[in-house]
């Protein structure tokens, strides 16, 4: 029985030779880069040291959970990932579809291809940029946005020294560079949809709001859903060169922008504690790990189809 299904296995490696060996790049990379790291998942729990390595640092267990936890700031930046990762969600992906609704609307091909490669073009500028940009619009004593504040004899306003406000400045950054590239996966889904249906309902005398709502909006459901749980799964990791570009790492707005990524990176430059540093990405991944779970359990019990697994 062994030997037959062994016979099997190499047969059908065989016969799909040329797609494992497409996939084997993709195999090599996650092996690389994701799954071969998991084994410094133990420094979480040691005291690393240097000359002790990986295998020979003493282990103290849940001492640095213990550390992270008594110290305050996690429960913070915890927070503040969760929150900036629903806005980002539900922010973008609002927009992408409408974006993706009204270029699937315009019938001049020339301004729907000119439309579409300018918005995708923010997605290629590095967060280094945007965020030299962003200071030169937004600082106070010499920001393009207070200088006009001046010249208009109004009030200028110190972003820099209000934290609430970034709130609202991250997610519109974060659109703005990212609706390019979310915009043509709902284009793609839109243009995918069955003509025929359109034209029936024109000819039952739906007007262009009435096919969105019935026709475009429900096949786009499944595309929608999927797209969302991936991001759940990361709905805990934060884009550290947005956040910490962007604002400058200026402490004064840790209270708002410090998420999970930027706090790990800062104890780890300040303090040089890994185990620490460790049991945070841990802590934070079994968190992303719980909540895509949890998520696709949901959408399993509501439709098997439209589930990750």
């Amino acid at each position: 029985m062994r030997q037959g299904k062994r016979k099997l296995f190499i047969k059908r490696v065989i016969e799909y030779r040329e797609l494992l060996f497409m996939l084997l790049p993709a195999i090599l990379f996650f092996t690389i880069f994701s799954y071969l790291p998991m084994l410094g998942i133990g420094i979480a729990f040691q005291r690393y040291t240097f000359d002790g390595g990986i295998f020979h640092s003493p282990w103290v267990w849940f001492d640095n959970f213990k550390f992270m936890f008594l110290s305050g700031d996690i429960f913070n930046v915890t927070k503040n990932t969760l929150v900036f990762n629903i806005l980002f969600i539900l922010v973008n992906n609002f927009i992408e579809i409408i974006c993706a609704i009204i270029l699937a609307e315009i019938s001049n091909k020339h301004f729907k291809r000119i439309t579409q490669s300018m918005m995708f073009l923010p997605y290629f500028i590095s967060w280094v940029v945007i965020g030299a940009f962003a200071y030169n619009v937004l600082n106070f004593e010499s920001g393009s946005f207070n200088t006009l504040m001046k010249a208009l004899h109004l009030a200028p306003f110190d972003f820099y020294n209000t934290p609430k406000i970034w709130i609202l400045i991250i997610v519109l950054v974060c659109a703005w560079k990212n609706i390019g590239y979310g915009t043509i996966i709902y284009l793609s889904a839109v243009m995918g949809i069955d003509g025929s249906m359109y034209e029936s309902a024109e000819i039952d005398g739906a007007n262009i709001f009435q096919r969105i709502r019935h026709i475009t909006l429900p096949s786009l459901t499944p595309t929608i859903v999927i797209l969302i749980l991936l991001s759940m799964g990361s709905i805990f990791r934060g884009d550290f060169s947005m956040f910490y570009q962007v604002t400058g790492n200026n402490a004064m707005l840790y209270s708002t922008t410090d998420v999970i990524d930027t706090y790990v990176t800062r104890s780890l430059v300040s303090s040089s504690e890994f185990g620490m540093t460790a049991a945070a990405g841990l802590y934070q991944s079994v968190l992303c790990f719980a909540i895509i779970m949890i998520f696709n359990a949901l959408v399993k019990r509501y439709d098997k189809d439209y589930s990750l697994f």
